[in-house]
């Protein structure tokens, strides 16, 4: 992968993050929020992997996947899928 691309991966990475935040704060009750949103990630990322024999795709468990499934929720799933079928990783 070239440098500005990688760049441009981690550019989207970080404005994905702060958003969520942001979004995160505007709550009255942050905390909460922040525990739903990552459970739900991490279910939406065992979800995918248990479809994964039906359709071809699935996403490895390791630190990063989970931190950015944990942190950004079903938004991070998604970007991970999407990098995923992009790069063909």
């Amino acid at each position: 992968m070239s440098l500005w691309l990688q760049i441009l991966v981690y550019a989207v990475g970080v404005g994905m993050v702060i958003s969520v935040m942001v979004a995160l704060m505007r709550t009255k009750r942050p905390i909460r929020a922040f525990v739903g949103s990552g459970a739900q990630g991490i279910c939406a990322l065992a979800a995918v992997n248990l479809l994964g024999t039906f359709t071809g795709v699935s996403l490895g468990l390791n630190l990063f996947s989970g931190a950015c499934c944990a942190v950004l929720g079903i938004p991070g799933v998604i970007s991970l899928l999407i990098m995923k079928i992009l790069f063909n990783y």
